[in-house]
């Protein structure tokens, strides 16, 4: 993948010779232990989310807009969905608690009323909390089915904490129904309101809903530090560490993209959201499945209910080029998330013999947190260091090399059905792979007689173990994937700051239809989806 440092950077990494971190693309090339049961991926379908990321500026300023009480003053319009904010605003405060960049900060007996969803309710969830050093208040969730004549409330009375806890209610109500999050106590004591998710009654989707697979693509481990950009969608900044020391400004990614998924169509371009694995996602989205990001902060875990982002939610789990390693109850989550049937799709860079800087070989690092990792020791940490099972499980391990193949055309063609389905499923055939700046993988069948070899090299030979630049593997009963390189993936959109390149569909000749094919194909059946 392409990770040349931001403009702003160039001449200081130039100036550190044997340290500048060349991206992907060139400038003139485009035994586990028991878990719970995972759902099976068949969701009510969500009508809408509401996150409050909106961007650099906020809608809404001051809690209450003279007149005192006027409630037309108090409209706003958030992605696309008309909303009432009495003595409330949209905040982005240090003392704001957030799942993203911004959250609804609401005061004294203040309110947020939302207006009709009109294919009914099944459940809500709301996240929620006490504001900087507050004291805690009491707040309650409202619906009503006729305009707003009547409420009802739903639940109990909920009291905020100093952390973001969430809330859920089951309110199975069909037909027009509005919602409204009331204040009720703590006087000027200020509480934050984010992560608003309603999901429609029955999961028919009668506004768009999707039913299908849940992917998670994981925004947690410095995906968009230097020049990368690996989110599928970030409205908001912050600030991330850079190898050459110091922190620059980059887009953040919240959980759920906007504008909601609801409003994609078979038309619809990738730029509908801003990110360089944009395009990924809007595809899948086209093929009726359900998309979310883990936002950087957010926890990985397996088995813990009071995550609502628990990896047992989910069919797979994305994670691509991670410049952080995973915790050791990181790791044991993922290894028992893919052993109890979860699909891990695993993309790598290149690296070095170490991430000090160039190697002797003319190979370098993609450490551009500068934190003394990369994504293939980071990879190559999990399958060895997991607590579980420390010999290469999914039987093979990542090269520290730096190789460029634009493209190669050596492509299995034997009769393994998971590689047929893989190169050629539903988005079409993957003839053909094409690296800028990525790394490959060794296999070792004898530690996974499952491993199998997908793309190598045009200097190696189809079948052999080594110059794999794309493999699949079984594991328990879950399944991985790993892809050495994002420039395939990269589409080339999304952080204005960040040089990206259209790897997914403008890399003609080299990758063209062969990059999504291999993308999608890959992730349809990780979710166990053809």
């Amino acid at each position: 993948m392409l990770s040349f440092s931001k403009f702003k950077y160039s001449f200081v990494a130039f100036a550190l010779a044997g340290s500048f971190l060349v991206g992907c693309h060139k400038t003139d090339d485009l035994n586990p232990t028991t878990n719970p049961v995972r759902s099976s991926g068949r969701t009510a379908a969500v009508s809408l989310t509401e996150g409050f990321e909106v961007g650099s500026t906020s809608p809404k300023t001051a809690y209450d807009v003279a007149p005192a009480g006027s409630s037309s003053g108090d409209n706003v319009t958030l992605q696309g969905k008309s909303w009432n904010m009495y003595d409330a605003l949209v905040g982005n405060l240090s003392a704001d608690l957030k799942a993203g960049s911004w959250s609804a900060r609401i005061r004294n007996t203040g309110k947020i009323t939302m207006l009709d969803v009109t294919t009914g309710i099944s459940t809500v969830t709301i996240k929620h909390g006490t504001y900087g050093t507050d004291t805690p208040s009491t707040w309650g969730l409202w619906y009503s089915v006729n305009g707003g004549s009547t409420w009802t409330q739903s639940g109990s009375n909920i009291t905020t904490s100093s952390t973001l806890q969430t809330q859920s209610f089951t309110i199975s109500l069909t037909g027009n129904v509005r919602l409204e999050i009331r204040k009720l106590s703590g006087s000027s004591n200020r509480i934050n309101i984010d992560d608003i998710t309603i999901n429609d009654n029955g999961g028919t989707g009668g506004g768009g809903g999707i039913t299908g697979k849940k992917f998670l693509f994981d925004a947690s481990k410095r995906e968009n530090a230097g020049s990368a950009d690996w989110q599928i969608d970030a409205d908001g900044t912050e600030n991330v560490p850079i190898y050459t020391g110091g922190t620059t400004v980059e887009t953040a990614a919240q959980r759920f993209p906007t504008p909601s998924y609801t409003g994609i169509t078979s038309s619809t371009p990738e730029t509908y959201w801003r990110g360089g694995m944009s395009a990924w996602a809007v595809d899948l989205v086209k093929r009726g499945q359900l998309v979310e990001t883990l936002p950087n902060g957010a926890s990985i875990t397996y088995g813990d209910a009071s995550n609502v982002q628990d990896l047992s939610n989910y069919d797979v789990f994305v994670v691509i080029e991670p410049n952080r390693l995973f915790s050791a109850a990181e790791k044991t989550a993922i290894m028992n998330f893919v052993s109890n049937g979860g699909g891990l799709m695993m993309v790598a860079d290149h690296t070095a013999a170490t991430t000090a800087g160039t190697d002797a070989n003319g190979y370098n690092p993609s450490d551009r947190d500068g934190d003394g990792y990369d994504s293939p020791r980071v990879w190559n940490d999990l399958m060895t260091n997991n607590g579980i099972n420390n010999s290469n499980p999914f039987g093979f391990v990542v090269d520290y090399v730096d190789i460029s193949e634009k493209p190669t055309t050596n492509v299995y063609t034997g009769t393994n059905t998971y590689a047929q389905t893989v190169l050629n499923g539903l988005a079409g055939t993957a003839s053909k792979l094409a690296f800028y700046n990525g790394t490959t993988a060794t296999l070792y069948p004898a530690n996974n007689a499952n491993v199998q070899g997908l793309f190598w090299r045009m200097s190696s030979t189809v079948g052999s173990n080594t110059s794999v630049m794309a493999v699949l593997s079984t594991y328990g009963t879950g399944r991985v994937v790993f892809v050495g390189d994002s420039s395939p993936s990269d589409d080339g959109t999304g952080d204005p700051n960040d040089n990206l390149f259209n790897g997914w569909s403008g890399d003609s000749p080299s990758g063209y239809t062969s990059h999504p094919a291999l993308h999608i194909n890959a992730s349809l059946w990780l979710a166990k989806a053809q």
